[in-house]
């Protein structure tokens, strides 16, 4: 009996199409770049001159890692790739911004069943769109082929990203104290949290991703898949202007808990849920689940991406600026004594 020669490729790696997609993504990576980026001739590493930082005083380097969870599921059923990385980079810049720090570089990891060199090309684009946004530098990445482990068409994204902030501009709950008042910012939609609830409701009730509910116009697989809204820029704005002390940045979890990250435990925020119109979206997938109220306060953003406590005297300003910048936001509530909670009355 003779034996068939194993090689790479014979059990399922395509190092080529790994190549290709290399080349493809190129161009679009190169967009996402600081004058601190070094090259590196090998490849292997992304390099970044910290000399840059010599003008701070005392800085503090920021580094926050994270997914997009299963919205990855919606994005290959629907064919469509090109979104799905400025979801990595709104999950992962925007932490940082939380803290008030600059984001400086990012990378990105990239498991699929197979390599399909245009399809990996456009997901790494949109990372690099989506940086260059933020205004920070993509220095690398993988893109690793797991045959066996996925299906051809499966895949899964993660990345990690590093920020600075002067360590006296620290933002987070030491500067926050009664009276502070809080914005919403609005989400561009669902962003990239609650998805498996999203995927269930699509399994388990006659909604598909081609219905067209009467309230969005569109059909629902193409509104799911609205990009992440980035912050980063708008955030740092307000804080260079001395017009915050604290963000929370709205995401698995939802609204009350991840403001009550940002609180004290001397104080509460009351949020009044009449000050804002939850998007169509999340009307649609509570009507069409029966999912009760208290498990969409919990699951998703309800249409606030990002909360901003400032003080009192500087709701308007920060309004303002927010507003130049093309960010929808309101005064979403207070903060009062309390004991490091967030409440929606």
């Amino acid at each position: 009996m003779t034996e068939r020669a194993s090689t790479y490729e014979a059990a399922g790696v395509d190092i080529a199409a790994g190549e290709r997609a290399v080349e493809l993504m190129k161009s679009r990576v190169a967009a996402a770049r600081r004058p601190e980026v070094v090259d590196d001739a090998s490849g292997f590493a992304g390099l970044f001159d910290a000399s840059a930082l010599a003008r701070y005083r005392r800085p503090l380097l920021a580094t926050s890692t994270d997914g997009v969870g299963t919205k990855v599921d919606l994005a290959r059923r629907l064919g469509r790739y090109d979104t799905i990385g400025h979801d990595l980079v709104g999950m992962v810049i925007d932490d940082l911004a939380v803290c008030g720090a600059e984001p400086l570089f990012m990378t990105d990891y990239i498991a699929c069943g197979k390599v399909v060199p245009e399809r990996i090309a456009d997901i790494v684009g949109g990372i690099a769109e989506a940086c260059a946004l933020a205004g920070c530098a993509l220095v690398g990445g993988e893109t690793a082929e797991h045959p066996g482990l996925l299906e051809p068409d499966e895949f899964d994204l993660a990345g990690a990203g590093t920020g600075v902030v002067e360590a006296d501009a620290l933002l987070g709950p030491d500067r926050v104290g009664p009276g502070d008042v809080v914005l919403g910012l609005a989400s561009s939609g669902i962003h990239a949290n609650g998805y498996s609830l999203v995927r269930h409701i699509l399994a388990t009730t006659a909604a598909t991703l081609e219905t067209v509910p009467a309230e969005l116009a569109r059909p629902l697989g193409e509104e799911l898949l609205v990009p992440t809204r980035i912050y980063a820029r708008d955030c740092l704005a307000l804080a260079e202007a001395g017009l915050v002390h604290a963000f929370a940045h709205i995401t698995g979890g939802g609204l009350a808990a991840n403001l009550a990250r940002s609180l004290p435990g001397t104080c509460d925020a009351v949020l009044e849920r009449a000050s804002w119109t939850p998007p169509p979206i999340f009307t649609v997938l509570q009507g069409h689940g029966a999912v009760p109220q208290p498990e969409m306060d919990k699951t998703f953003n309800l249409g606030v991406g990002m909360a901003a406590i400032v003080p009192a005297g500087a709701a308007d300003r920060a309004l303002a600026l927010l507003a130049e910048r093309e960010v929808p936001a309101w005064i979403l509530g207070e903060v009062v004594p309390g004991t490091g909670t967030a409440e929606l009355a």
